[in-house]
């Protein structure tokens, strides 16, 4: 198995979408759509943009909208913000959550022609790796999106390393991969207090190896994207 990887803000070559693509955002798109399953979902429909989550809105029977923008602000007029915490405590029954963020759903977006495509974070890494493994792939890229001029992203190149672990065939352990999410830019934000949008709880959350047993294959039907 060959590995690659690809940072979502940086200029540089497209993945192949020949062969499966992952793309990886810990703080905090993928940990809240694996909540957000979790807890009921029906399905999560990844859109980009407010408009297009509204129109999204707008198609489906029994929906609740999931954002943010830049930065972790929620979307205004959303009924929750990008937050697992926040998830954990709704019910999501039977719920079509349609998911607009500034990174892990523009990840989805930009790779959506991949052969396979995963939306991974740290809480589902090793089903990712196992279901990655069981559909015979020859090659991953892993797609980091939460890179930016003031963060240095390590929350999902954590979460790629250890699934690359895994995938090599080693029984890595997680504790250093969590200690890496912990200790990113971006995860001592969320552990700082002083961010009114990111609270502690979505670290506690997002830094919870292996929590579920389930991976997030993304799927393409009428040209939108599900995850289920």
């Amino acid at each position: 198995m060959k590995f690659s990887r690809i940072f979502l803000n940086r200029l540089q070559n497209q993945a192949s979408t020949d062969d499966t693509v992952v793309v990886v955002d810990v703080l905090r798109s993928f940990t809240t759509a694996a909540v957000a399953l979790d807890n009921g979902a029906a399905a999560v429909y990844p859109v980009e943009g407010i408009s297009a989550a509204a129109h999204r809105m707008a198609t489906l029977d029994n929906a609740v909208s999931v954002g943010a923008v830049g930065g972790g602000d929620p979307v205004p007029g959303f009924d929750f913000g990008n937050s697992p915490w926040q998830l954990m405590q709704a019910d999501l029954r039977g719920k079509n959550v349609v998911m607009t963020t500034a990174a892990g759903v523009r990840g989805l977006q930009r790779f959506r022609r991949a052969r396979r495509l995963y939306a991974a974070s740290l809480v589902c890494a090793r089903a990712t790796a196992e279901a990655i493994r069981a559909s015979g792939a020859g090659e991953v890229c892993f797609v980091i999106t939460g890179e930016w001029v003031d963060r240095d992203g390590d929350e999902d190149i954590a979460c790629a390393d250890y699934i690359e672990a895994l995938l090599r065939g080693g029984q890595p352990d997680p504790q250093p991969f969590v200690r890496r999410v912990r200790n990113s830019d971006f995860g001592l934000r969320f552990s700082a207090g002083n961010w009114p949008h990111l609270p502690r709880g979505d670290l506690e959350l997002a830094a919870h190896a292996d929590l579920f047993d389930f991976a997030m294959p993304v799927e393409s039907e009428a040209d939108q994207l599900i995850i289920r």
